[in-house]
């Protein structure tokens, strides 16, 4: 297959980003941000990518939409949203973490993550440093973050991670951001993203692909 038709095939098929399946229309808006950053916490540990955005759906029902919902919220509360996605055996230390990360966004960014991304001035390198002091979130958490958050935060494009890129590579596609980057419009630079970071999770959508 051409680049292009690989391309066409990933955003058909696997270009659903994971704010789109945890049910998030991302917006430059508080809330949505900070649902977003709720999903990376949940998504940086060994958990699959679906119950992680389940449990990011149950959160968000229970009506944890804000770092001040989810800062009032019981750490009991927290746990039974988390259960009810059936994402055990780290419920307990991720309602802390919750629970810690709400506090730090609003003593320190006033609940709002544009504060975070004006802190961080325009440089992708600071902005994934202070994603990680946020509780739970390490470099593949604020990796997580920035891929997804360029639908909204367009001077981040193109955000394509080493996941991403490796991905790319075994297509034989172009394997650098920039490269990513000029196969699909900027507003597709996210999914395009996603999309090659569920192929790399799922060996058979990989061979697939590959022998096609």
């Amino acid at each position: 297959m051409t680049v292009d038709t690989i391309t066409s095939r990933l955003l058909a098929e696997h270009g659903r980003t994971y704010a789109e399946e945890a049910g998030i229309t991302l917006r430059d808006k508080p809330s949505p941000l900070y649902r977003l950053l709720v999903l990376t916490v949940l998504c940086s540990i060994r958990i699959s990518a679906e119950t992680a955005t389940k449990a990011a759906r149950e959160l968000s029902a229970a009506g944890y939409r804000t770092p001040r919902a989810m800062a009032d919220s019981s750490w009991q509360d927290r746990v039974d949203a988390l259960g009810r996605a059936h994402y055990v055996r780290y419920d307990e230390s991720t309602a802390t973490a919750l629970g810690e990360g709400a506090e730090l966004l609003l003593d320190r960014w006033h609940g709002d993550l544009r504060r975070l991304r004006d802190e961080a001035d325009g440089d992708p390198g600071s902005l994934r440093e202070l994603l990680q002091e946020v509780p739970r979130i390490g470099p593949v958490g604020a990796d997580i973050f920035c891929r997804e958050v360029q639908t909204v935060w367009p001077w981040l494009r193109p955000y394509f991670d080493e996941r991403a890129c490796g991905a790319a590579e075994e297509l034989g596609l172009p394997h650098t951001p920039r490269g990513l980057g000029g196969l699909v419009p900027p507003k597709d630079h996210a999914r395009l993203a996603a999309a090659l970071v569920r192929v790399s999770l799922s060996k058979g959508a990989l061979e697939e692909l590959q022998a096609a």
